[in-house]
């Protein structure tokens, strides 16, 4: 039967759209671990410093700071998926330039064009929000959300495989090959036709933010090294908070500011984002502390002297679990609220980490602790977005959602420079190394505990399961109630 040659185009799938905005969540997350094999090889093989070393993998996350909220805002104005496609464009880019690298100042800029793709995951989410059906949203925001964890567990064994196997370059040409396919899938596969506010870009209010946000991470960062109390690490907070409070008023008084923050003070959103920072916290501390305690040596008493390679795959099934547990999460926000599913995911995760620090004598004990722990994290990562999304305006949806990713961003970076001094301090000498002790380990781990239970107390201050009228979309109701 013929055509009907006044039918609309054909509209790709709800599962086609979902399965592509994943993969670029998968992808984009990757990247972040990807280098983490090379790291004790970084001065060898760009003939540099150690200290020097390090910025390959600091720049990586001042740039993903300052792309996370900047994206978001040029996704609502000028149309998501343009701004999906200049990110992964800049994923290719920068790895390319980091794979033709062979000295430290192009690897520096490699990673840092690497560090802008940081935008995909709120953009993704911002995009389920505008294409996808009621009935399909919480599952897919849910799945797109946890990817960001997914991609992280998955790449390191990657990682570790093809740096053991092969030539370090080879990492980061796989890095501009994944990007540059599924910048092809976008293109074909997920719709043009997205929502735009338009206006004026404050570029005033990008500036400041960057700023604030590199004097606030650098200082967080490196602060190890340059001593707490030297006067680079307390001039650049002084800096930060001097930068973010300047910036605050310029965004009140701006017609149209870059983060709303009229809109960000609301309670759920507020709640949401501190939430989402503390969890940060807790959520990275496995990725710091578990891989350390399998590359250990045996002659430690607690190490299990397992390579980069078993470390990664002992931490690939989190990643798989966090997939899995997506679809879970959005069955119980739909039923009890995304405020009890945030609330779940925290207690889980804190279970995870309790048990750890009993838990850690053996390859299959820490399988079973990243297991629950990924549980936990796919849980609360499927229930941010929903609450993000149930108090913001649709036109609003991609900066309120990168101002959350960067709020977990800023937890990470915040647990990355407490367990390095605490692992730092507490140690032992073994031959002609220093390595930690293992109350070291449980320390890092108890404090992650913590800092789950925290989020849980925050998120109980949340409202409850209706979203209040005011605060939904008028242009989309049916998403509030999705989200509710």
């Amino acid at each position: 039967m013929p055509a009907d040659p006044s039918a609309s185009p054909a509209v790709p799938r709800p599962m086609v759209i979902v399965a592509v905005l994943a993969l670029a969540g998968i992808v984009v997350s990757l990247m972040q671990t990807l280098v983490i094999p090379l790291v004790p090889q970084l001065p060898a093989l760009l003939s540099a410093d150690p200290a020097d070393a390090t910025w390959a993998i600091t720049v990586t996350l001042l740039a993903g700071a300052v792309a996370t909220p900047v994206m978001g805002r040029l996704g609502d104005m000028y149309g998501k998926r343009r701004m999906l496609l200049v990110s992964l464009a800049m994923l290719v880019v920068g790895s390319t330039v980091a794979a033709l690298s062979s000295s430290l100042p192009p690897m520096i800029v490699g990673r840092a064009l690497q560090g802008l793709a940081a935008g995909v995951i709120p953009l993704g989410i911002s995009i389920m929000r505008d294409e996808l059906p009621r009935e399909r949203l919480g599952s897919a925001i849910a799945l797109m959300s946890a990817s960001l964890g997914v991609g992280g567990a998955l790449g390191l064994p990657l990682a570790a495989l093809l740096a053991e196997q092969t030539d370090w370059h080879v990492l980061f040409w796989v890095s501009a090959g994944l990007g540059a396919a599924v910048a092809v899938l976008v293109g074909v596969l997920i719709p043009a036709a997205d929502a735009r506010t338009g206006g004026r870009f404050d570029l005033v209010g990008a500036i400041g933010l960057s700023a604030a946000l590199v004097c606030l991470l650098l200082g967080v960062s490196k602060g190890a090294d340059w001593g707490w109390a030297s006067g680079t690490t307390i001039g650049l907070f002084v800096a930060a908070a001097v930068l973010l409070v300047a910036w605050g008023g310029w965004e009140l008084r701006h017609g149209q500011p870059l983060v709303d923050l009229r809109t960000t003070a609301r309670r759920q959103v507020l709640l949401t984002n501190l939430a989402s920072m503390v969890f940060g916290f807790a959520m990275f501390a496995q990725s710091l502390v578990l891989p350390q305690l399998l590359q250990a040596p045996a002659a430690t008493g607690y190490g299990l002297g397992r390579s980069m390679l078993v470390a990664g795959l002992v931490l690939a099934p989190s990643g798989l679990v966090m997939m899995a547990v997506a679809p879970l999460s959005s069955r119980i926000t739909a039923s009890r609220g995304p405020k009890v599913t945030l609330m779940l995911g925290a207690l889980v995760v804190a279970i995870g980490y309790g048990a750890g620090i009993g838990l850690m004598s053996a390859v299959w004990q820490l399988v079973v602790v990243a297991a629950v722990i990924g549980a936990g994290v796919g849980l609360a990562y499927g229930a941010m977005p929903a609450l993000i999304m149930g108090a913001v305006p649709a036109s609003e949806t991609a900066a309120a959602n990168g101002l959350n990713t960067l709020m977990r961003s800023i937890g990470t970076s915040v647990a990355s420079a407490v367990a390095g001094v605490i692992l730092a301090q507490l140690t032992m000498t073994l031959g002609p190394a220093t390595v930690p002790t293992q109350n070291a380990f449980r320390i890092v781990l108890a404090i992650a505990a913590v800092a789950a239970v925290a989020a849980l107390g925050v998120a109980a201050f949340l409202p409850g399961r209706r979203v209040p009228a005011a605060a939904r979309p008028a242009e989309r109701p049916a998403v509030s109630d999705a989200v509710r």
